[in-house]
Formats: C-alpha cells, structure tokens, sequence
C-alpha cells in the first residue's frame, strides 16, 4: 500500500484527489491548513482507517514516512491569493522547498500543482510547454504567478541536483463540484449570482476566452501523470482545449439555470488574460490523455452541487 501525502488535501481539487487515491488503494495523509479548504470536502473520508487529516502549514517543516507526495497547497483563486499577497509567495515557495525536501530525504516521488498562470497574459495561442510567458511581475496578481514560476524553477534544480523525482503539471481552469461558492472564479460566481438571482457580472466585453477542465478528467490526467515513466517530468499543460468566451459561458449557465438574472458589464481587473487555452499534445502523446467530459455536462454536475449547498 502506496503512503501518499496531498498537501492542500481539503480544497477543492485535493479532496477529489484524496477520494480518488483511496478509492485506488493507497494510504492517504491530508494535510491542510484550511484557509480555503473545509473538512466537509472530506467528509466521505474522515472515518476511513486509511486516511489522515493533519492541520498544518506546508511552510514548516515536516517528517512523514512517505512514498509519494502531490503539492497542492496554496489558494488558486485571485479574491484568495490576493487577500495575503506575502503568505500566497510563501506557502509557493518556501511550500515547494519543504516538500521537496521531505521528498529528498525519503525519496519519495513529488508532484507539483502549476498553474496556467505561468504563462501570464499570453502573447502565444494557444500556450505550449515550451513558451515562456508573459507576466508582470509586480502586479496584484504576482504573488501568484510569479510564486508559481519559482516553485518550478525550485522542483527543476532539485531534479537536476539531487534527482529528486518530480512531476510538474500546469493546470488550466478546472470546475466543478465543490468549488468554493465565493472564490471569484468565474463559473462558481456565474453560477451562484445565477441560482440568486442576482445579476452576473462580466469584466470587459466578454470576449476574452478561457477553457474549461471538468474536475473528474484533471484527476484522472493528474495520476496518470504520477504513474508513467520518471524520465517524463513534465512541466506538462492539463486542461481542456474547447475555448469558450465569457460572455458564452454566462449564457450557457443562465439556460441550464433558468435564471432570469441580467448581465452587466464592468471594467477589466488588471493583468487579466485575454485568452487561455493550452496545447495538450503532450498530455496525449506522454500520458494517452484527453479531456472527456464536455462543458454543459459539466456544468449540469456543478450546477446540482450548488444547489445543494444551505448557503445559496
């Protein structure tokens, strides 16, 4: 039995990475310090002999007999990495050096939860492995993107150093049951101002593009990636290459709803991306991966899963 640690194990991806490990047959630790994770997330699990919930902070130090770790620890969404720009640069940075450590001495294998975000506003579409990016490194969003892109370079010259075992994975917007309802991401904000009622807000014309990975296929591609050959170590892009607009995407929530909220329109945040849309060949070709769940069936799980929620 694999003795696996998912750091940020609560959130939003890490509780369905959890469930999915243990459904497999491993023996999962979760360690998390709830900034945006919820034991809830893990309710299924906390009564299984097999799991291990731990509060901590990926920043201190840690030591776990351990044959696998997966990085996910640190706030994915603007409203949240923005709230302690400092603290998001550290849970990114000194996060990765303690995990790769812990790795080090246990030679474990470790995983890295990159983010599209490395890529910045992108001058090339859609983004490969190999484009650097375009990203500001002073705006309100660098706490993020720029922590990212470092914890990259740390995992790249422990695998280079020491051989440490590693697995980047730049991760594109990704949905789906779970969401935090008020993290300011797009489809969790169209879909609560829409069961509310209340008007949905678009930044911009609308135009801008994103695509959308539903959260069962990211984890399905997530351990795949973690299973094949060590020689593959990414950095490698996991997203779904359908590109919607904005604007598209609050029409389709507003017909799977029903709502009759109203759009309204407001000026773009700084730094927002244009467009985002990854090139997946990699993913294909190393993995034998493709995204298989589409967006309105996507949209019609996650939809369900708000309802549910006694806060909307």
């Amino acid at each position: 039995m694999r003795r696996i640690l998912v750091t940020g194990g609560a959130g939003f991806l890490g509780s369905h990475l959890c469930e999915r490990l243990i459904r497999e047959g491993s023996s999962v630790i979760c360690l998390d310090n709830f900034f945006t994770g919820t034991r809830e997330n893990l309710s299924t699990l906390l009564k299984n002999p097999h799991f291990e919930m731990r509060e901590g902070d990926v920043c201190q130090p840690l030591d776990l007999e351990v044959d696998e770790i997966y990085n996910l620890a640190c706030p994915a969404s603007p409203i949240h990495y923005q709230h302690d720009p400092v603290q998001t640069i550290r849970t990114n940075v000194l996060g990765a050096m303690q995990m790769l450590a812990l790795a080090q001495r246990k030679n474990a294998k470790i995983f890295q939860a990159s983010t599209s975000e490395i890529y910045g506003d992108p001058l090339e579409h859609p983004q490969k492995e190999s484009y650097w990016g375009n990203v500001n490194p002073i705006g309100f969003r660098s706490c993020y993107d720029e922590g990212k892109r470092c914890a990259e370079t740390l995992f790249f010259d422990y695998f280079r150093q020491y051989r440490v075992p590693i697995k980047v994975a730049r991760i594109f917007n990704t949905y789906g049951p779970r969401m935090h309802p008020n993290d300011g991401r797009v489809v969790s904000n169209f879909i609560v101002q829409a069961l509310k009622g209340e008007p949905i807000t678009i930044y911009g014309e609308g135009k801008q593009t994103r695509s959308f990975c539903y959260v069962d296929d990211l984890i399905d591609a997530i351990i795949k990636f973690m299973r094949v050959d060590f020689s593959i170590t990414g950095p490698i892009n996991l997203g779904n290459p359908v590109e919607f607009s904005i604007l598209d995407l609050a029409k389709e929530v507003l017909k799977l709803t029903g709502s009759r909220s109203q759009l309204i329109f407001k000026p773009l945040p700084s730094d927002d991306p244009k467009q985002r849309k990854p090139d997946i060949t990699l993913a294909k070709t190393q993995l034998g991966w493709q995204p298989k769940v589409g967006l309105h069936e996507g949209l019609i799980a996650t939809i369900r899963y708000f309802e549910s929620l006694s806060s909307i």
